[in-house]
């Protein structure tokens, strides 16, 4: 291919990125509304304490360091957002009988709601996705994901060497 297309695949990029910023925004909008909808009147204002929500009711028991490590969050990360939801009452801590040195959690009902509405938005935006890739054939499809494969590899190598220069 020439180099002449790489600046479009890089503008192109470029410009997911941003419209993926926006999606969030708008994912996070979407799920503030359906949760006041819901009848849910206290709930976590963003994503990522509602994925931690997400992780712990998947894993359940699950401790900081599980969820650090299945999120690609520091643990300092998991405590802080923890922490606010223990204040929030979406989860609870305790410790296993045969384990007191360890911290583990659950969700509350408050918690499982907000899991499920999360759930259930989740699914919808995958079916969305998947219909989407259905307009590709098996070819592109294996393309696609060998890209994004590729490019996740070198992200993560860029976020690797910028901890290291810090």
């Amino acid at each position: 291919m020439p180099d002449s297309v790489k600046p479009f695949i890089h503008g192109t990029y470029m410009r997911f990125l941003h419209l993926n910023e926006q999606r969030m925004d708008a994912d996070l909008h979407a799920f503030l509304k359906e949760a006041t909808d819901d009848d849910l009147t206290h709930f976590p204002k963003n994503m990522t304490a509602v994925h931690v929500i997400d992780c712990i009711g998947r894993n359940e028991p699950i401790n900081n360091t599980a969820i650090a490590k299945q999120m690609n969050l520091s643990k300092a990360n998991i405590t802080k957002i923890s922490t606010k939801l223990l204040q929030g009452e979406f989860i609870r801590r305790f410790q296993l009988t045969d384990n007191k040195k360890e911290i583990y959690f659950r969700l509350t009902p408050k918690g499982k709601r907000v899991c499920d509405l999360h759930e259930k938005l989740h699914v919808e935006k995958e079916q969305r996705f998947y219909q989407f890739l259905d307009s590709f054939s098996d070819t592109e499809q294996e393309m696609i994901l060998k890209f994004l494969r590729e490019l996740t590899g070198h992200i993560t190598e860029e976020q690797k060497e910028g901890r290291e220069d810090s």
